[in-house]
């Protein structure tokens, strides 16, 4: 199987789907002649005109305005947010109109658009690009969010995220746009609320979000030397969140830990944990241990901001602490 990087993915899934429905075009900041600024959607104005990738002014809440009524009245539109931390300039429009219009028209109504944005620090951006605020997003009702881990899920999940008739925020990690992994060129789709076993293990379970997947995979091959058999589990969607496919890892290991590139307090390995401790406590050797980014506004400076995130060393450390038997927090 070819291996093509995250970037390419995302890129190769815009433009079947736009080929596929004519109703399905692109709007944001730089994204035509420019391709965005980590040139993910380059090559796409050349196939498709300045009339389906449509560069916009420096306007977030009125370009977003836009796509609403536009998926309002017929069309699929993907909206470019250039990053994740311009989504407080769109709530209104995205968490009050876009996520509320099928409940409050009773059903009559319904808004088919994707919101592509990113998340992820330890790039040197500074403290206003570089949060990670998919539970923003999670917390509304009405609204899908997906966070591939990989090429591959990056594909499977956009594809599927146009063709769903609700709105769809996907966060992809800034520094994984070059990031190869296999890729099937044949069609494929990732269905949300399906979570991935990425690999087997019996001691304890590692559940963990878009790039703190690969961080979570490199934990496990060291406590593999160590005699340590980690379970990663990858939930693709953390809205709607595939319950049944973490329950069913922690009640094999009896152990888990959740790690999220989110703030700690009040984020989404909180929700996982919190539903783990609900749902499986009688199985758990062990309290729920939960691996986050600090509750600070990310540094720039660059050895303050790697601290800031979780890494492998991190989980390691706290998979260790957990099979000793302490009884404490893994931060």
């Amino acid at each position: 199987m070819r291996e093509i990087t995250l970037a390419k993915a995302v890129n190769e899934a815009i433009a079947e789907e736009m080929r596929r429905d004519p109703t399905v075009f692109l709007l944001g900041e730089d994204v035509a002649e420019a391709g965005t600024p980590f040139k993910v959607l380059s090559g796409l104005v050349e196939e498709f005109g300045p009339e389906r990738i449509i560069d916009t002014p420096i306007s977030e809440p009125g370009f977003v305005g836009i796509a609403v009524g536009a998926a309002l009245t017929g069309s699929r539109p993907i909206v470019d947010l250039m990053f994740g931390d311009f989504l407080f300039l769109v709530m209104d429009q995205l968490c009050n109109q876009a996520a509320k219009a099928r409940y409050m028209s009773g059903g009559k109504l319904n808004v088919p658009m994707v919101l592509r944005t990113n998340l992820g620090a330890t790039r040197r951006s500074a403290a206003q690009h570089s949060q990670s605020l998919h539970a923003l997003v999670a917390h509304i009702p009405g609204l899908k969010v997906a966070m591939p881990s990989s090429a591959y899920e990056a594909k499977g999940l956009m594809k599927t995220a146009i063709r769903d008739d609700d709105p769809v925020v996907i966060f992809e990690d800034k520094l994984m746009y070059q990031d190869k992994a296999p890729v099937p060129e044949e069609e494929y789709l990732i269905p949300f609320g399906e979570a991935a076993v990425l690999r087997a293990g019996r001691d304890v379970t590692l559940v963990a979000t878009s790039s703190m997947v690969q961080v979570s995979l490199a934990a496990a091959e060291m406590l593999a030397r160590e005699g340590v058999s980690a379970e990663v589990v990858d939930p693709r969607t953390i809205v709607p969140l595939d319950e049944d496919t973490i329950l069913a890892s922690v009640r094999k290991t009896s152990r888990a830990i959740v790690v999220d590139e989110g703030h700690r307090s009040y984020g989404v390995s909180a929700e996982i944990a919190a539903r783990i401790s609900e749902k499986a406590f009688y199985h758990l050797d062990a309290p729920v241990a939960r691996l986050a980014a600090m509750d600070v506004p990310i540094p720039f400076s660059p050895a303050l901001e790697d601290l800031t995130v979780p890494t492998p060393d991190d989980v390691v450390a706290a998979a260790r602490r957990m099979l000793r038997g302490e009884v404490r927090d893994a931060a």
